[in-house]
């Protein structure tokens, strides 16, 4: 069965994981994954992720999840542009996280990046995800 919404079933797992306090979650691999687990790597979120490649060409990341004094960095994380509404923000309205404590994941005509980001190089996009 073809799944509808791959990013938002990643934000599932990574949610599902940390519930139960897992150290590692596998997805599926594809290029928007990656470019939002770079995102979340890079803003400290994650430990980090591999690739794992199957026999027949599938390929899972395996994702390290991220804990400091038992509990999950990652307070919050939901899927904001979705398959039957999707949202977009010009730059003079990407929204804030947290009066600037989180981030929101916009891709842009530049590539996935935080909110930050976005109003640095003056991009708007589609707001993927928040994260908190």
């Amino acid at each position: 069965m073809a799944m509808s919404d791959p990013l938002g079933d990643m934000l599932t797992r990574i949610r599902n994981a940390q519930m139960r306090r897992k150290n590692k979650v596998n997805t599926p691999a594809s290029s928007l994954r990656r470019r939002v687990l770079d995102v979340l790597q890079a803003e400290g979120y994650i430990r980090g992720y591999s690739e794992v490649e199957f026999d027949g060409g599938k390929a899972e990341f395996e994702i390290e999840l991220k804990y400091f004094d038992g509990e999950p960095v990652i307070r919050k994380i939901e899927r904001v542009s979705k398959p039957g509404r999707r949202v977009y923000a010009s730059v003079k309205n990407l929204p804030t996280v947290s009066n600037g404590l989180g981030v929101s994941i916009v891709s842009t005509p530049k590539g996935v990046m935080p909110d930050w980001q976005a109003r640095e190089e003056n991009v708007g996009g589609e707001v993927l995800c928040r994260v908190f």
